[in-house]
């Protein structure tokens, strides 16, 4: 398995793009520290660190919007993961399907899940 490393970035966070599998949209970008990699190999969905909250955080623990995990590949470096996940639900806490629904202008470019 290729080594990450996690010494390069601040606070030893590798930035994370979730996409879907099913169409390659992507969902979401977040930061994994290597406590929730080692999470995320560990159960199969997917884990990030909380840059605001400061503590591990289970994507879909609270609101049941799960991904797991389909596959993982590094970039060149190893300090930057593309991850594509089957969702349980929509991304965005918002209830987007993604958190890249809308475009520069502010205009919301899909319909939220709510």
């Amino acid at each position: 398995m290729i080594q990450l490393d996690f010494s390069k970035l601040p606070q030893q966070l590798l930035t994370t793009v979730i996409t879907d599998a099913s169409n390659g949209a992507v969902l979401m970008v977040a930061y994994m520290n290597e406590a929730s990699w080692q999470k995320t190999l560990a159960t199969g969905e997917t884990w990030f660190w909380s840059r605001s909250r400061q503590e591990l955080w289970h994507k879909g623990a609270t609101s049941g919007n799960t991904q797991t995990v389909v596959d993982i590949r590094v970039d060149c470096d190893a300090d930057t993961l593309l991850i594509s996940v089957k969702p349980a639900g929509p991304a965005c806490h918002t209830g987007h399907y993604s958190c890249f629904y809308r475009d520069i202008h502010g205009r919301d470019l899909e319909q939220t899940n709510n």
